[in-house]
């Protein structure tokens, strides 16, 4: 089974803090490690991404992380496609030249790519149903 990277469920976790917590402490990168239980170099690094996604923003000086953008407007999806280091936003990484001579190699990606986009289709719909504030007021309530 393939496996999404841990960056994936960090960043939503970190996400998740950010909203829960946004009152009553300052968001820096190791007090979300501290919650993740996680290499603070990490966190730093996966703030930058969010950061570079237009999700947050990180003050210099001060410190802190705060949404560039409301909560209810944050997607699983944009979370995923900020931190997952996916080319060309392909899911599945086709090896480039399969056996032309070969019966299978040949006819390949006539049978399998179609399939391979609709799951990826399927993943991203399901992702961009889900706002980051849902997954906060779920959390609240699992507590």
């Amino acid at each position: 089974m393939m496996q999404i990277s841990s960056r994936f469920t960090m960043a939503v976790h970190m996400l998740i803090c950010m909203e829960i917590f946004k009152d009553q402490y300052k968001i820096t990168g190791d007090f979300l490690a501290s919650s993740i239980d996680a290499n603070p170099v990490i966190i730093r690094r996966i703030l930058s991404q969010l950061k570079d996604a237009g999700l947050i923003f990180v003050r210099r000086g001060a410190g802190g992380a705060a949404f560039a953008r409301p909560p209810e407007k944050i997607t699983l999806l944009d979370i995923y496609d900020a931190v997952e280091c996916v080319g060309e936003k392909q899911l599945f990484h086709f090896h480039e030249h399969p056996n032309p001579d070969c019966p299978v190699g040949k006819n390949i990606h006539k049978v399998l790519d179609n399939k391979l986009k609709r799951a990826q289709t399927a993943m991203e719909r399901e992702l961009q149903s889900v706002t980051l504030l849902a997954l906060a007021q779920e959390l609240r309530q699992a507590d």
